[in-house]
C-alpha cells in the first residue's frame, strides 16, 4: 500500500489562482506531460462559458443513418493541439466549466470510477484500484488484488465492490476516513470446500463482469456480465441467491431504483429491460422491455425527483433516449431523445435535473431538463480528452444558490481528468415554450462540432476491433 500527497483545495475558478494550488503527485493542470504545446483557448487553460442549446425532446424515430457510423479519418491520428467546440455565450451564462486536474495513467485504460463519501476509486486494466481523497484529489494509495483487470467498481457506505479478471467479485471495507486502509471482507463466489478440484464454481460468471449495482434496503448486490446473465448476491450471507439470463447479448449496464427496487439492464442486443424481485422470494421476473433503439445500448442512468422518474439510455448511434414513469400504472413511456454526440454514448450520469454523457467522440455533454416538462437542452460540450470517454462520476455541492459540481472522467486515451462545473439557476424567461422547430435544432446542434482528435493508440485499437 502506498500513501503520499497532501490535501489541496480545488474550489477555484480564477485562472490567476492556479499557481497557489499545490496538486498531489502526478496530477497536473493543462495538457499531459508528453504534450509540449498549449492551445491558447484550451479548456484546461481557463474558464469556458456555455449557453443553452436546445435538443430534440419529441418522440421522434431514430435517424436511419446514425452519426456513429461515419468513418473515422485515419489522417487525424497524429498528435495535435487541442481542438475546441465554438465558444458559446449568452446574457444569462447558465454554465461555466474548466479542467482543474489531469492525470495520465501508464497502467492502461481506466474502466470505471466510483465515489464514496471520502474517496474516489478507479478500476483499470491493471490489477490495482487507485484511491484519491475527495474532493481535493490527494492520492491515497491503491489496492492490489492480483486478479487481472478491474472492469467495474461500486462504492456504498463503508463498502467497496470490485469485479476482476478472474470473473469474481471482491468486497472491501474502506471505512477509514483519513487514510486508505482497506480490509477485504469476502470474495464472491466463495470457494466450496466440497469442490476443490472443480475449475469453475456454478455460481460464478463465465465471462467478464461488466457492471455492478447495489440495493440499499435489501442489501442485494447485482452483477451483469458478458455471459448474458444477471446474478443477485446476498452480502451478509456471502452467496448468490438468484441467477438468470437477462439478454441475448453482452450486458453493459445495470442500475436500481432504490425507491421500488426495480432493476434496469441494457445490452448490446439493443434492449433495455426492467426486472422486479418476486415478493418474499429471491427470484426475479421481467416486467417490461424497452426497445426504441436499433443500436447496442451501452449506458443507463436514473433521475429521481419528487413526482418524477426518468430513465436514460445511451446507445452506439450517439443518441440518448429517455422514458418517463407513469405515476398511476408505473409503466415507462418513451419521452423523446437527445442528439448531439457524433459517435457512441458510452456512459451516463444523472444528478438532479442534469444529465452528463460521455462519448466515443471524446466529448462530455451536459444536459438540463426543464422544470415541469421533459424538454432537455445541452448546456455545454466539454472537450479535452483525446479518446473515447469511457466512464464518468459526479459529486455536487451548492454554494450561494449556484450548483457546483466536480466531474471525474476517464478516457481510453489513458487519462483521468477532474472538471470544475458551475450551473446557474434558470431564469423564468428561459422556461417558456421555445418557438423554434426541435427537428431543426437537431441539425444545428450537430453541425458546429468539430471532428474529435483521437489518440493514435485508440485509432489503432479501433481499427483492430478491440476498442472495448
Amino acid at each position: 500500500m502506498e500513501f503520499h500527497g497532501e490535501r489541496n483545495n480545488l474550489w477555484t475558478f480564477m485562472d490567476e489562482e492556479r499557481k497557489s494550488i499545490n496538486l498531489p503527485r502526478r496530477l497536473s493542470f493543462g495538457n499531459h506531460h508528453h504534450h509540449h504545446h498549449h492551445h491558447q483557448n484550451s479548456p484546461e487553460r481557463g474558464i469556458h462559458f456555455a449557453s443553452a442549446r436546445p435538443s430534440a425532446a419529441s418522440a421522434a424515430s431514430i435517424p436511419t443513418q446514425p452519426l456513429s457510423q461515419r468513418p473515422m479519418s485515419p489522417d487525424r491520428t497524429a498528435e495535435t493541439p487541442w481542438t475546441l467546440s465554438p465558444v458559446r455565450t449568452s446574457p444569462t451564462q447558465p454554465l461555466l466549466y474548466h479542467c482543474i486536474a489531469s492525470l495520465h495513467r501508464h497502467e492502461g485504460n481506466i474502466f470505471s470510477i466510483a465515489l464514496s463519501k471520502d474517496f474516489i476509486f478507479t478500476g483499470s486494466e491493471s490489477s490495482r484500484i487507485h484511491a484519491w481523497k475527495q474532493p481535493d484529489c490527494t492520492e491515497m494509495g491503491y489496492i492490489k488484488a492480483n486478479s487481472g483487470h478491474v472492469r467495474a467498481i461500486f462504492a456504498y457506505g463503508k463498502m467497496l465492490f470490485t469485479t476482476h479478471g478472474d470473473f469474481k467479485i471482491r468486497v472491501w471495507d474502506v471505512s477509514s476516513r483519513e487514510s486508505l486502509r482497506p480490509k477485504k471482507i469476502t470474495t464472491l463466489p466463495q470457494r466450496n470446500p466440497l469442490m476443490l478440484f472443480s475449475k469453475k464454481n456454478v455460481q460464478q460468471h463465465r465471462e467478464h463482469i461488466s457492471c455492478i449495482a447495489y440495493n440499499h434496503d435489501d442489501k442485494l448486490l447485482y452483477t451483469g456480465s458478458w455471459d448474458k446473465t444477471v446474478k443477485a448476491w446476498k452480502i451478509n450471507e456471502k452467496r448468490c441467491v438468484d441467477s438468470f439470463v437477462a439478454h441475448e447479448g453482452h450486458i453493459n449496464a445495470i442500475i436500481i431504483n432504490q425507491e421500488d427496487g426495480c432493476v434496469f439492464t441494457c445490452s448490446s442486443d439493443g434492449s433495455v429491460k426492467i426486472w422486479r424481485r418476486v415478493f418474499g422470494e429471491s427470484s426475479h421476473i421481467l416486467t417490461m422491455t424497452l426497445r426504441f433503439q436499433l443500436s447496442p445500448v451501452n449506458a443507463l442512468a436514473l433521475s429521481l425527483s419528487p413526482g418524477t422518474c426518468l430513465l436514460y439510455s445511451g446507445s452506439s448511434d450517439g443518441i440518448i433516449n429517455f422514458w418517463e414513469k407513469e405515476k398511476t400504472s408505473g409503466r415507462y413511456n418513451h419521452g423523446g431523445f437527445m442528439q448531439g454526440h457524433h459517435f457512441a454514448v458510452l456512459c451516463l450520469v444523472a444528478i438532479g435535473e442534469l444529465v452528463f454523457s460521455g462519448s466515443e467522440d471524446a466529448t462530455i455533454r451536459v444536459w438540463r431538463r426543464e422544470e415541469g416538462n421533459c424538454f432537455h437542452s445541452c448546456l455545454a460540450v466539454i472537450e479535452g480528452h483525446h479518446g473515447p470517454v469511457r466512464c464518468l462520476a459526479v459529486s455536487m455541492e451548492t454554494e450561494n444558490g449556484v450548483k457546483g459540481l466536480l466531474v471525474y472522467s476517464a478516457s481510453l486515451d489513458q487519462t483521468f481528468k477532474v472538471w470544475r462545473v458551475k450551473v446557474f439557476p434558470t431564469e423564468k424567461a428561459s422556461l417558456e415554450e421555445p418557438t423554434i422547430d426541435p427537428q431543426r435544432e437537431i441539425v444545428d446542434d450537430i453541425s458546429p462540432v468539430l471532428s474529435p482528435v483521437l489518440s493514435p493508440s485508440w485509432v489503432e485499437k479501433k481499427l483492430q476491433g478491440n476498442h472495448f
